[in-house]
């Protein structure tokens, strides 16, 4: 697909979409952005689609934007992680623009907070097909290691009130200390 000279297009006009009409974050554009490129573009597979979310979860900066930047690169090289953090950042900087111009009209408008309070109940829908959608795979492929770092994210964060970012961080580590395991395990072999 990298020779397709019409992946360009496909690209920026996939995470444009997607971008443009998405509210609520990147936990909530993932699993639509998985849906595209791995179930109707194809151009990604279900694994390397979750391995891309986990490095934009990981990295500085907005999800969203981190994981177009990494499927495009993944799918197009740098041409198309250009386009991809195009396409995402430019939606939500039009609407920023034109909120901040309205923000002093729409201040204590009780439609518009209506309107927001609707936004965050179909964001939390969305968010939790995610975590259902991602959580699925790892128990289909009854991937105990992660199984146990999900079980114990969870209770650390829900039960413990231990900060999300520390979770993160010794996720990463975890996953890295896997990765050396696994390398030393093929050189072995």
């Amino acid at each position: 697909m990298k020779d397709d000279k019409t992946i360009y297009f496909k690209l920026f006009t996939s995470v444009l979409y997607l971008s443009a009409f998405t509210f609520g974050g990147g936990y909530v554009i993932v699993p639509i952005m998985k849906k595209k490129f791995v179930e109707d573009l194809k151009i990604l597979t279900a694994e390397e689609m979750l391995n891309l979310v986990a490095i934009g979860q990981s990295s500085p900066g907005a999800i969203a934007v981190n994981t177009a930047l990494l499927a495009g690169q993944k799918t197009a090289g740098a041409i198309g992680a250009a386009l991809c953090v195009f396409a995402a950042v430019l939606p939500p900087l039009i609407t920023i623009t034109v909120i901040s111009f309205f923000y002093e009209m729409l201040k204590g408008n009780t439609a518009a907070e209506f309107v927001l309070k609707g936004m965050q109940a179909g964001v939390a829908v969305v968010v939790l097909s995610a975590v259902i959608d991602f959580a699925g795979g790892i128990f289909k492929e009854k991937k105990i290691l992660g199984i146990a770092v999900m079980a114990a994210a969870f209770t650390l964060n829900f039960f413990l009130g231990v900060k999300v970012y520390y979770i993160i961080l010794a996720s990463l580590l975890c996953g890295a200390a896997m990765w050396v395991y696994n390398l030393r395990k093929e050189k072995q072999n």
